[in-house]
């Protein structure tokens, strides 16, 4: 399906529907270069818990995670005990899921011992695509894959660390949130506004994650068809 034209004469990708909350998410955050290590951290663990669900119900749930998760502070939730955990599985405004719950401490211990021993998160995951966002042009969403060689190594390389619910989809997801691929249609208005002048990461420049030293996926032939599932191939993801 291609883009639909809105009442602000505006043309945008299908998955937002007309949900306002959903519509402003796609038109401000949606796709835009994150190169901050919390930041990002954040998006990975929210895009953790909405593995099996909508993103919209995670959404409209987000400042109720960062209240109780918080404010995604890696050193905090590392810390998170049997009891800080038991909490949470009783509190309303979050999905309360106790493997997740466990797997967002585990997170954030990997997270911490990135930080600690390599580069930094933003480097580790931006130098999968050398540094700088991947530009497709689909026309429909139906063009856009589930999964890629990308995401398959990064989700590859996160879970080696110790991270949890970074499977290839939750991860293809998260890089086109995260602005890693621009995978708005071409007829979205919010294209040409991303892939113009889009500039490299500072982080991520001059590092290569260890899974990208093999020919495959350095390869100009693998880079190209390096992209991430839709929203809607996700039940309406990020």
């Amino acid at each position: 399906m291609s883009s639909v034209v809105h009442a602000d004469g505006l043309k945008r990708c299908t998955w937002p529907g007309q949900d306002p909350l959903y519509l402003a998410y796609h038109d401000t955050e949606w796709g835009v270069p994150e190169w901050d290590d919390r930041a990002l951290f954040e998006k990975l663990v929210l895009d953790g818990f909405q593995a099996g669900l909508s993103w919209i119900t995670i959404l409209r749930k987000r400042e109720n995670f960062r209240a109780a998760f918080d404010g995604f502070d890696p050193e905090k939730i590392a810390r998170y005990d049997a009891a800080k955990q038991a909490a949470l599985m009783q509190d309303a405004g979050i999905v309360r899921n106790r493997a997740k719950i466990e797997g967002a401490t585990l997170s954030a211990r990997a997270y911490l011992d990135a930080m600690e021993k390599g580069p930094g998160f933003a480097a580790l995951l931006w130098g999968f695509v050398d540094g700088a966002p991947i530009v497709n042009r689909f026309r429909s969403s139906a063009e856009v894959p589930a999964e890629t060689p990308v995401s398959r190594a990064m989700s590859k390389e996160l879970s080696g660390r110790g991270f949890k619910f970074c499977g290839p989809t939750i991860v293809y997801a998260f890089m086109q949130a995260v602005g890693m691929v621009n995978d708005h249609l071409v007829t979205c208005h919010r294209h040409a506004a991303l892939a113009g002048g889009v500039p490299r990461s500072p982080k991520a420049k001059g590092l290569t994650s260890k899974a990208l030293t093999s020919k495959a996926l350095t390869s100009k032939a693998a880079k190209t068809k390096a992209v991430t599932a839709a929203p809607s191939a996700r039940t309406k993801k990020v």
